[in-house]
């Protein structure tokens, strides 16, 4: 979500970016200074309670200008007219065409009036005034900004990334015939399924660590709450085992029913109308107006809501200009000023100013200001990693893919032909006492570049499987989601299931050349990795138990990808039962895991089966030749 953008906001495509960013922050803060008025107002919604609103207009008043908008729960600061951000708007490109910018803190949060919701519910029907949302919320906003403010052109555009990425998703619905064109970025689109839970199991690491900011609030404020805890012990691995233990003293312990965010989870431990009501996908339909959604191959937090929110306004709106850009990102790492590096994977370009330039100035340019300009934008825009280029389709997922099964095999094989063994398992022992981490670093609490990091940490462990294919021949490129269909059995009554696709490197590949203690050759990059809380494999609403020593079916649908393995490399694929914190621990017994003692936590053996009759495999789309 949310948590590392609290700090955040403080074709074929051959052309790279600049090799050096062309604004900095004080160039930025000086024409901002120079070139624009900042005002503020109490905007009053139809239920009168009054949003906090800021005013970024340009000091140019002989030309009318378009206004770009952002919502966000993260505070509009700093508050005051003398006091001005050193940025504004989504990028320095776009802060020089001269829009008029607004931030806007939502209801409920800082300086704004009202009671905050998470991701409030839409409502379809608006019968009273009183029946409010983020979509009439957005309306009567707009609606104030292009009757009261002066010189705007009457055409409004908004943005915003991860939490008001969903702001931006469910203004879109407001309907109001100013709005030309939104940009959700990384946006929240399914509460349970974006940030709070991946397939059942908890995030441990980013909820506990984002909530103790994130508070209730019953007036409005200003500055920021003080927190209800510090957490000193740079190590999250040894802080969320041994200080913090179960899930249940996250609560008893540490948050003690101060924040009604947070222990809405534990309220809501299966995916029940609390979560249905807070998921917005099925509500993006009647959308008039051009849509650019924006993600990153590496976000942590909201990759599936990247995806969904796509694909739903594609579905549900059908002839509307309905755009896609996924690049090797972390969570809204596009806003930077690089994009080039990520952990120890280096991408070949400045992907972020490349994208700022090139895509997403042009798309507001055109659909704000531009009259009757042409715009020829496809469809999608996709950075393919492993061969650091970009790639542009038509539709998406791209067109053409052919679907193969890449099968385990007994010795530790991965391939596109099936077993024959007619009885073959790997058996592994979890002990959710020791349980495996998610990185291999020492680190506070969960870090971005996890989803690239080198999985060597996580071969040389007895509870980790680890299959790979022969050295590839050919270049083989993955596209689309990517689903592993296991065939698992159990000595318990529940079970994690966490299923790793990796690229590994030539044994001869040479050293980083940023970091000459990193070692390339073997290297084996993190291309995609998912969990699931194994009782929840067959109805996310009612959970199972698993049946001991029965052999069990376990989809675990992956995020998409589009990633190339050079030719030399080889595919791996690594199966293991817990990756502790960013994923809360599972005692491997059917209970609820927000009420687990100490005591509930067990060992059990796992057993994945690749046999005939009982094969398990990744479901994969295969994307062949130029395009």
């Amino acid at each position: 979500m949310i948590k590392r953008l609290l700090f955040f906001f403080l074709f074929p495509l051959s052309v790279h970016a600049q090799d050096t960013y062309p604004y900095s922050f004080q160039q930025d803060s000086v024409f901002i200074r120079d070139n624009y008025e900042k005002s503020e107002y109490q905007i009053v919604m139809r239920d009168g309670v009054k949003l906090f609103t800021q005013v970024y207009a340009p000091k140019d008043q002989t030309k009318s200008h378009p206004i770009l908008l952002q919502r966000t729960p993260y505070s509009c600061r700093p508050y005051g007219l003398t006091e001005y951000r050193r940025r504004i708007g989504p990028n320095p490109y776009l802060l020089r065409d001269g829009y008029i910018v607004v931030y806007q803190d939502v209801r409920g949060r800082y300086a704004s009036e009202g009671k905050f919701v998470e991701m409030t519910p839409h409502l379809d029907k608006k019968a009273t005034p009183k029946d409010i949302d983020e979509a009439s919320d957005t309306y009567d906003t707009i609606d104030w900004l292009v009757k009261n403010i002066a010189n705007n052109n009457g055409k409004v555009g908004q943005w915003g990334t991860s939490y008001p990425g969903f702001f931006a998703s469910a203004g879109a619905l407001s309907g109001h015939t100013a709005l030309k064109a939104s940009s959700p970025q990384a946006p929240m689109a399914d509460l349970r399924r974006d940030d709070a839970f991946h397939n059942g199991a908890f995030m441990l690491a980013a909820n506990f660590g984002f909530y103790p900011y994130f508070q209730d609030q019953s007036v409005p404020i200003k500055e920021d709450p003080e927190p209800y805890f510090e957490v000193k012990n740079p190590d999250g691995y040894d802080f969320f085992l041994h200080t913090v233990g179960t899930t249940q003293n996250t609560e008893t312990g540490f948050y003690k029913g101060r924040n009604s965010y947070y222990h809405e989870n534990f309220e809501h431990p299966d995916y029940d109308d609390h979560w249905r009501r807070r998921n917005l996908l099925p509500h993006l339909r009647g959308i008039q107006h051009a849509v650019l959604v924006v993600g990153g191959w590496y976000d942590a937090e909201d990759l599936y809501g990247t995806f969904h929110t796509y694909q739903a306004i594609e579905q549900q709106n059908p002839g509307i200009p309905n755009r896609v850009v996924i690049g090797p990102w972390t969570h809204g790492g596009w806003g930077g000023r690089s994009g080039q590096t990520l952990g120890d994977v280096d991408f070949g370009s400045k992907v972020s100013p490349y994208f700022q330039e090139k895509i997403e100035a042009p798309f507001f340019r055109h659909y704000l200001a531009d009259e009757g300009g042409t715009y020829d934008l496809p469809e999608a825009t996709v950075f393919e990693t492993g061969a650091n280029r970009w790639r542009t389709f038509d539709t998406y997922p791209p067109k053409g893919l052919k679907t193969k099964q890449l099968y385990l095999q007994g010795d530790g094989k991965l391939s596109f032909d099936p077993p024959t063994a007619a009885k073959s398992n790997s058996t592994f022992v979890s002990d959710p006492n020791h349980p495996v981490p998610y990185s291999g670093k020492i680190n506070d609490p969960v870090i971005s570049s996890y989803m690239v990091e080198d999985q060597r940490f996580a071969s040389q462990r007895p509870d980790v499987l680890t299959f790979a294919t022969d050295t590839l021949t050919a270049d083989l490129t993955l596209a689309g989601a990517i689903e592993a269909m296991l065939k698992v059995s159990t000595t318990g009554t529940d079970a994690d299931w966490v299923v790793k696709v990796i690229d590994v490197y030539p044994v001869n590949m040479p050293r980083s050349s940023r970091r000459s203690e990193v070692v390339m050759g073997g290297y084996q990059q993190l291309v995609r990795s998912e969990i699931i809380r194994g009782k929840y494999r067959n109805d996310p609403a009612k959970p199972q138990p698993f049946q001991p020593n029965v052999v069990t079916d376990v989809s675990v649908e992956l995020q998409d990808v589009l990633h190339t393995f050079k030719k030399g490399h080889r595919v791996m694929v690594q199966i293991q039962s817990s990756c502790f914190p960013w994923a809360d621990r599972n005692p491997q017994k059917f209970m609820d895991i927000f009420k687990a003692q100490p005591g509930d936590y067990q060992t059990a053996t796992h057993k994945v089966y690749h046999q005939k009759g009982a094969m398990s495999f990744l479901k994969v789309g295969v994307l062949g030749g130029d395009r």
